[in-house]
């Protein structure tokens, strides 16, 4: 889905924000995207492997995390070919609760660089439950000149 808004290098200084976004996912997300990627790893679905394995209770993938804040660019700038480059590390997991709320996701963005050729940087800060679960997250877009 994209916004319809066409960004161009010259719309954006560093210090540009990109809208927020929040994301809800739930168990149903996690099966679905367990589908859709055959990452059937128990963690993703058993509370009981999941806390063996040392973690709080079923976690999101780490991918869907990654995809999440990424879908956040790709709204903003309209166009996902922009995406030139996109990194992250998974800093905390995302844990899913087994109730009809399930866990938020919280993605900021804002310009961190012009670069040259209308590229620009652009880092995230993607928390849930108020921890932030991706560290160094960015992105670089190519924007219409």
């Amino acid at each position: 889905m994209t916004t319809g808004v066409t960004i161009s290098a010259e719309d954006v200084e560093v210090g540009t924000e990109l809208p927020a976004r929040t994301v809800t996912v739930t168990r149903t997300d996690l099966v679905r995207y367990a589908g859709s990627s055959e990452d059937f790893n128990p963690v993703h679905w058993n509370p009981r492997v999941a806390r063996e394995a040392g973690l709080p209770g079923v976690i999101a993938h780490g991918m869907l995390t990654m995809a999440l804040a990424a879908r956040t660019v790709t709204e903003w700038v309209g166009d996902p070919g922009a995406i030139l480059e996109y990194r992250t590390r998974f800093s905390k997991p995302v844990v899913v609760p087994d109730d009809e709320h399930g866990a938020t996701v919280e993605v900021q963005g804002r310009i961190a660089a012009r670069l040259d050729d209308a590229r620009v940087r652009i880092d995230l800060v993607v928390t849930s439950g108020g921890t932030k679960v991706l560290s160094e997250a960015r992105a670089v877009v190519r924007l219409p000149s």
